[in-house]
Order: structure tokens, then C-alpha cells, then sequence
């Protein structure tokens, strides 16, 4: 299913495909054993310019669109969500809100290497006592002279350990609620800044989880990103966009899990005949496969509404509960079609099934999801 792809996106689709089967795929379980984050593949996708699709060519990006960055996303996490991750966390929350919010310095200076890949990007927002309350951090940033000094910890931030710039929301004005939340731009290197221990996940395991720790960190004003007392704003407008990149790195974990269960099914033979003959594996596969097509619509359309400047936070949010929850009832089912073989790590359906949780919960748990589409509808149901 195309869904009308231009020439240059299938192209690329063809193109990261090939690199994921050729390079990823052997390496994938051995990195899901280990928890070691790979460099030499990452260091590969950025050759491929997979770090900067949806950027501007002035900044070092493809000059693609939202749309061409899902299928980046959605073919990678089909191998492995590890490196999708990667890819996503940095485009989608790191390096967006500096091209959607950051001035042209800015940009030269942050946004140009990260769009290149000589420079990855993680977002600290999430802390242990604000995950979807986001209003109520405890991260500070104090104004003193041309500089603001920042206190906090943000916990499972994804490229903690291994980012070069570091896009931060903090408290400026305590007293305006949310409207005193600003965002800042860190180096990674700056004195005071500090990771946690790697932490020791379900799924995911490859890619760099970590807390991100900031003592008297001192950042220049000129890091500040857009406006004082804008950061709640732009972090909301950064997670609707990042709705879309969980929703394709679902998606593709989905897409990847059916691939899987379709091959096992037509090479497993049971009872003299194929399993892919028996009735009960043929509906998993169709239930599996009706719901990739789905999601693929409602991905699709959530990022073409993105790209043509419309309203996408409804498209997104039902986009991102439905492809995540699909990614879900996929995995199952195909480690179901597996049988015994589907619950060892002699085959990547296992991996794919504790890759596939997350996706209920990063970016938005599922019932938050439930929270804004159910507020988008009645809201306009009020208004009619």
C-alpha cells in the first residue's frame, strides 16, 4: 500500500529498507542482549541523512516532509525499534522545536549538526513525579545576568547518554502555572550537566535511556528558545508532533511482527500441512494485516495534515492509540503463530512484542490519548 508516494519517497523507502535488512537485522538481537547502544549503524544512518529529512537544506536537512520522515521511521522500526527510536526521539523532540521555535543562530549553531547526524538530540521534559502532568516540574531555570542557571533531574530521556545538544523545559516564573514553563538549549557538555545510570528496560534495550541531571548548570540567555513563558506551549506542540513518530515506530513494529508470522506461517508445517492453512492462523494474519492498513491511513493522514499546515493534534492522537494498541495485539499474535519458537530469542517476534509496549505509554499513555481526542470531539460537538 503506496497511498500515492511520490517517486523520491519510494526511493527512499527502498533504500532504508535494504540498509535495515542488510545492516541492522544481524546485529538487532545481539544490541537487545547487550543494552549496547550501536554507534557504527547510527553513524550509518547518518551517512544516509536519516538524522535530518524533515529540515531545511540551508540546515544540513533533506528538505522532505513529515510524511517522508514516517517512512523512514516505519521501515526501520520494522527490523528494529532500538534504532527507530533513535532516529525519532532526535528528529521529533529534539531537533523540531529548535527548526520550529529557534531564531537563524540557532539554527546555524544546534540544528545544522544534528540534522547531519554529527550531533544527537534528546528532549527533557519527562520527571519523576511530571510525566503527564507536565505543568508541574520541579526543574528550574534562574535568570542571573545574560545567563540562566538550571537545577532539575528529567528522567527516561532517550538519548540521554549519547546526545551532543539537549532541548530542556524548566520553571521560569513559579507563580504563572504553566505559563512560566521555558525551554532551553544545552550543550551536552556544559559543567553541571550529568547522566544516570543506562537504564534496564523491557524493549527498547539498545537504544540510550537515562536520567538527565542539571546542577547550577549556567546557560547562556541566547539558548533560551523562542520566548520566556512559552516552554509549555512549544513542549505540547513538540508531543502532538512526536504522536506521529510513535504511531510510525508502532506502525512498523506491527508491520514487522506480520511480515514475520506470515514467513513462519508458510514454512511452520503441523498435522502433515503449512500452519498458514489452518483457519485460526489465516484471521490472525487478516485481523493483522487490516489493522497495518488502517494504521497506515490514519499515520499517513495525520502527517499530511502536519505538512499542510492544518490542524493534526485529533489526527495525531488517533493515530498514536490506535497503531500503538495495534502493535500490541500484532505482536501477540504473532508470537502466538510461533508456538514455543515465538517465546525464545531465536526469533525477533519476542523483541518485537517488549519493543511494542512502550509505544502505549511514551509521548502520551494511551488513556491521556482518550483524554484529548475525547476533549477535541465533545469540545466540537459543544460548538455545532
Amino acid at each position: 500500500m503506496t497511498l500515492d508516494l511520490t517517486s523520491e519517497q519510494k526511493l527512499l523507502v527502498d533504500t532504508v529498507r535494504e540498509f535495515a535488512c542488510d545492516r541492522i537485522a544481524p546485529i538487532a538481537a545481539e544490541h537487545d542482549e547487550s543494552g549496547e547502544f550501536p554507534w557504527d549503524t547510527v553513524r550509518e544512518m547518518a551517512g544516509l541523512g536519516l538524522f535530518g529529512v524533515p529540515f531545511p537544506e540551508v540546515f544540513g536537512g533533506a528538505g522532505a516532509d513529515t510524511l517522508t520522515m514516517v517512512l523512514v521511521i516505519e521501515e526501520l522500526a520494522k527490523v528494529d525499534a532500538s534504532h527507530s527510536i533513535t532516529v525519532g526521539a532526535h528528529t521529533s523532540l529534539a531537533a523540531s522545536p529548535i527548526n520550529d521555535f529557534g531564531n537563524t543562530e540557532q539554527k546555524e549553531k544546534y540544528l545544522t549538526p544534528m540534522a547531519r547526524g554529527e550531533s544527537l538530540g534528546a528532549f527533557g521534559l519527562t520527571e519523576a513525579t511530571s510525566g503527564s502532568d507536565a505543568a508541574s516540574m520541579a526543574t528550574t531555570a534562574t535568570r542571573e545576568g545574560d545567563h540562566w542557571v538550571l537545577n532539575g533531574t528529567k528522567v527516561f530521556i532517550t538519548n540521554a547518554g549519547v546526545a551532543g545538544t539537549i532541548v530542556v523545559a524548566a520553571v521560569t516564573d513559579r507563580e504563572a502555572g504553566h505559563r512560566g514553563v521555558s525551554t532551553f538549549i544545552v550543550d551536552a557538555g556544559t559543567d553541571g550537566v550529568s547522566t544516570g545510570k543506562k537504564e534496564d528496560k523491557l524493549g527498547w534495550r539498545a537504544s540510550d535511556t537515562r536520567e538527565l541531571i542539571f546542577e547550577n548548570v549556567r546557560v547562556p540567555h541566547e539558548n533560551l528558545l523562542g520566548d520566556e513563558g512559552r516552554g509549555f506551549h512549544q513542549c505540547l506542540h513538540t508531543l502532538n508532533g512526536g504522536r506521529i513518530g510513535i504511531a510510525a515506530h508502532a506502525l512498523g513494529i506491527a508491520g514487522g511482527a506480520y511480515e514475520a508470522a506470515c514467513n513462519y506461517a508458510l514454512e511452520r508445517r503441523q498435522f502433515g500441512q503449512l500452519i498458514a492453512d489452518f483457519q485460526a492462523t489465516q484471521f490472525k494474519l487478516a485481523d493483522m494485516a487490516t489493522g497495518i492498513e488502517a494504521g497506515r491511513h490514519l499515520t499517513y493522514h495525520s502527517a499530511r495534515l502536519k505538512d499542510a499546515g492544518r490542524p493534526y493534534r485529533l489526527a495525531a492522537a488517533q493515530a498514536k492509540l490506535f497503531c500503538s494498541e495495534l502493535a500490541m495485539r500484532s505482536t501477540i499474535e504473532a508470537v502466538q503463530i510461533h508456538g514455543g519458537n515465538g517465546y525464545t530469542r531465536d526469533y525477533p517476534v519476542e523483541r518485537m512484542m517488549r519493543d511494542a509496549k512502550i509505544t502505549e505509554i511514551g509521548e502520551g499513555t494511551s488513556e491521556i490519548q482518550r483524554v484529548v481526542i475525547a476533549r477535541d470531539i465533545l469540545g466540537k460537538s459543544r460548538h455545532a
